[in-house]
């Protein structure tokens, strides 16, 4: 049974979402603020956390960035829930390590469609197959991925990502075929998105110089090219 953490400072919104979790077979995890999502994250590691945005404390938004530096939590996919939704807002929530983002108020079936859309995409099995490109190799069948055997930390929409590219090279992608490739036809996701994307895969490769392997085409897309 996969496990959800909500984090939510509304006890109604968190009881809302928990019953129908539960109902739809999600094992469920609560807190109200960062330092008891903390233990509660101590106790059982979740497959996914619905994050609020606005927090007592430690927000969401800070609490995110700090998952994304810590080697144990960094692939636990992250939806954030918020009532801020101008689009400066979504590619900050984007930048700081979240996975989707659902502006409130939100439908129940909405969520659990955004959390069964996230789950597939950072759980799917790719095989055992080994990807190389130079020194940068993808094991599928442990989804890790090394330079020069040393392990990068991904985020599941990064390793995704380059798990698309490195399966597909020298051929451009518009933003519009990766959306449908990567993250499916079942969720819309916003373009901006994968640009946000895109520039945190580039961050992960830059110290070995292997984010030039992700080239921009300009008007077109991206590829993934050996060839400069």
């Amino acid at each position: 049974m996969l496990s959800i953490l909500i984090v939510d400072d509304d006890p109604a919104i968190r009881e809302m979402i928990s019953l129908a979790l539960a109902n739809g077979g999600y094992e469920v995890q609560q807190a109200g603020n960062t330092m008891d999502a903390r233990q509660a994250m101590s106790r059982q590691t979740p497959d996914l956390i619905l994050l609020d945005w606005m927090l007592p404390g430690q927000s969401g938004f800070e609490f995110a960035r700090s998952l994304q530096r810590d080697a144990s939590f960094k692939q636990i996919p992250i939806i954030m829930l918020t009532a801020r939704g101008q689009e400066e807002d979504k590619v900050a929530a984007l930048e700081a390590g979240a996975d989707d983002y659902v502006a409130k108020p939100f439908s129940i079936s909405e969520l659990l469609a955004r959390i069964k859309a996230v789950l597939r995409r950072t759980r799917q099995d790719s095989g055992g197959e080994i990807l190389e490109a130079g020194i940068l190799r993808l094991d599928q069948g442990t989804h890790r991925v090394s330079i020069n055997n040393n392990l990068l930390e991904l985020a599941p929409m990064e390793y995704q990502l380059l798990l698309f590219f490195m399966t597909h090279p020298e051929r451009v992608y518009s933003r519009e075929q990766l959306i449908d490739r990567v993250w499916g036809t079942s969720v819309w996701v916003e373009e901006r998105t994968i640009d946000v994307h895109i520039r945190r895969l580039r961050k992960s490769l830059e110290s070995s110089a292997h984010d030039r392997l992700i080239q921009t085409v300009r008007g077109a897309g991206y590829r993934f090219s050996t060839h400069d």
